[in-house]
């Protein structure tokens, strides 16, 4: 989504470093890909925020198309939290090792990302950007 969004800055790159696993690091919340784009989309609509007025059209839109990009990935995958999406206990190590070596964040987590961010792109095209 940093190089999506050609942000540049690599602090926005480690902005969500803390989502894997869900939002708040492995407490298996909100899909870590959605929280990503949140911040993505926030930074994406960013402007003077000194100006409220000016400001304030652009949260709105930052949290419409978070919703729109959140009730699409439900609609799709059933769910939007970590455990329900990858069905292991990311707090448990020993479940967490299983799944990274059976190999299913690569299967399951790889296409959540990839939803998430073909979104973005069609999220910009809509807005013309």
């Amino acid at each position: 989504m940093w190089e999506a969004y050609n942000l540049g800055n690599e602090d926005f790159l480690w902005a969500s470093a803390a989502f894997r696993g869900g939002l708040a690091g492995r407490q298996q919340g909100t899909c870590g890909a959605l929280a990503s784009a949140g911040v993505c989309l926030g930074l994406r609509h960013r402007g003077p925020i000194a100006d409220r007025k000016q400001a304030g059209p652009e949260m709105d839109a930052a949290s419409h198309e978070t919703g729109e990009l959140v009730d699409s990935f439900r609609e799709k995958y059933g769910a939007i939290n970590c455990f329900d999406l990858v069905g292991v206990d990311l707090s448990d190590a020993a479940a967490r090792d299983r799944a990274r070596e059976e190999g299913l964040f690569d299967a399951k987590c790889h296409q959540y990302v990839q939803f998430v961010v073909e979104k973005l792109y069609e999220l910009d095209e809509k807005r013309g950007s």
